[in-house]
């Protein structure tokens, strides 16, 4: 899998001192490219974490599924809530199932 970054949501977030999805990658795969937006330096070493993806306030990134997996052009994307993410899976044809989990956010306080 890889991430794919869509160029009309990626803002490259501007106002921050390093965008949400640039910081988080444990890989340090992220980088923002000449244009201002996220961009993956290397997307065989990427670990399919997903980190990046849950963490982009756009909702920019995605993870294109591997063809043996779904077909080409499935992809999968978390769109996330307070209380839940709900991942939106694309296949092959095009066809959208959606699936919701809860967001477990543990408390600092205890």
């Amino acid at each position: 899998m890889t991430v794919k970054v869509n160029s009309q949501r990626c803002t490259g977030c501007p106002g921050y001192v390093e965008p949400p999805c640039v910081e988080c990658c444990p890989g340090d795969l992220l980088l923002i490219n000449d244009q201002g937006q996220s961009e993956i330096r290397n997307a065989a070493e990427c670990w399919d974490c997903m980190a990046c993806i849950k963490a982009c306030p756009n909702g920019a990134l995605e993870t294109q599924l591997p063809f043996m997996l779904a077909g080409l052009g499935a992809s999968l994307r978390p769109q996330l809530y307070k209380d839940k993410i709900r991942w939106i899976c694309k296949d092959a044809q095009g066809r959208i199932e959606e699936f919701e989990i809860p967001r477990v956010i543990e408390s600092a306080e205890r």
